[in-house]
């Protein structure tokens, strides 16, 4: 494969609705875009999201990764050259999580269209197949706007629920509570997004509200494993790590009790897609657990590669959420946009058998 072609740019849609948490609130995306072409004609995609709150990234970093490595990156014509080139920028892979990920994402696209493969048939990995279930999202909102919104997520029939924790104690116990009566057997985790400064004050929070939790994700500041364990032995829950697991070499925190923690896996917080593969594999063969996770904002872009993860690792996969496409977004990069519907379910039927990730790219991106 010659690539002729290799661009990045900001993507900026709007959302539907405002969404919240205790580390930021935004209403549109904040992502980067890579374009690629080849010789033979096939045009590709990728996408990633920045954060500083999560990798440490902007727009404007990564932006200015992709064009300092840019001429590097076009010599790449196969999956052995990506993996060596991964290799050998391994550091400044880690220090520029998504704006890889876009890059990635466009060249596995492309590699498999140039093979008239599926991203799975690909990478050797099982071809998409069943059902696809997703978790309900709730940001930090005014009561009656997250009743409305459980209410929409309770008609589509999520079970599965998220929720962003407030730390306003009478807010957070009456949205738990909503849920209760409002969705029966209803399974809840919490996302602090790193809300409490010690393991004391995140305990003794999570005590009061007096929930039974499925898992609780980032209650205090980033990498605090040792505190972190505490906390889930503390209150009988597992730890969900999402800022504080980004790269491989984190497994070294959590080995020594495996039955303690969940590991999120956001595509682009981890650098792309053949990371993520290889973070679930060390996963399954230590025994933790994952969820697909994604980023607010997220296109059907990052979706259909949360897919081929989600997938693989059927078998250690405890939730996945994302999904939203255009229930958030006010317009998506494909069509159709990949979205949840009905059974809290997405269906694959229009991607399964087409090449690369089989997305129907709109002409103007």
């Amino acid at each position: 494969m010659k690539i002729t072609q290799l661009e990045i740019k900001e993507l900026d849609i709007p959302f539907n609705i405002d969404f919240k948490h205790s580390a930021a609130e935004r209403n549109m995306t904040e992502s980067v875009l890579v374009k690629a072409k080849s010789v033979a004609g096939h045009h590709s995609l990728g996408e990633g999201c920045p954060r500083s709150y999560v990798t440490g990234e902007t727009v404007g970093s990564a932006i200015a990764f992709f064009e300092k490595y840019r001429s590097s990156i076009q010599q790449i014509g196969s999956l052995s050259d990506l993996r060596v080139w991964m290799a050998n920028h391994k550091d400044e892979i880690d220090n520029n999580l998504a704006a890889w990920c876009a890059v990635e994402l466009a060249l596995l696209d492309l590699m498999a269209k140039e093979k008239g493969q599926s991203i799975e048939t690909f990478l050797s990995l099982p071809r998409l197949s069943g059902e696809f279930h997703y978790t309900a999202v709730l940001g930090v909102n005014a009561l009656d706007v997250f009743k409305k919104q459980l209410q929409q997520y309770a008609y589509l029939g999520f079970s599965d629920f998220k929720i962003k924790v407030s730390g306003e104690l009478g807010q957070d116990k009456q949205q738990l509570e909503l849920i209760t009566n409002i969705v029966e057997n209803a399974r809840i985790r919490l996302d602090a997004n790193n809300l409490w400064n010690t393991e004391e004050e995140a305990i003794d929070y999570l005590k009061r509200l007096e929930k039974e939790l499925v898992a609780v994700e980032e209650p205090i500041q980033v990498k605090q494993y040792d505190s972190l364990s505490q906390i889930a032995l503390a209150l009988n829950t597992m730890i969900l790590l999402d800022e504080s697991f980004l790269i491989k070499e984190q497994f070294d925190h959590i080995q020594d009790n495996p039955e303690r923690w969940i590991v999120n896996v956001r595509i682009s917080k981890m650098g792309g897609l053949l990371r993520s593969l290889d973070i679930a594999q060390i996963g399954k063969s230590m025994g933790i657990p994952i969820i697909i996770g994604a980023q607010v904002g997220e296109t059907s872009i990052l979706t259909r590669a949360a897919l081929t993860v989600a997938h693989a690792y059927r078998d250690i996969l405890l939730a996945q959420e994302g999904a939203f496409g255009t229930r958030l977004l006010k317009y998506d990069i494909v069509e159709p946009s990949l979205m949840i519907g009905q059974g809290a379910k997405l269906s694959i039927a229009s991607i399964t058998d087409n090449a690369g990730f089989g997305l129907n790219y709109i002409s103007s991106f």
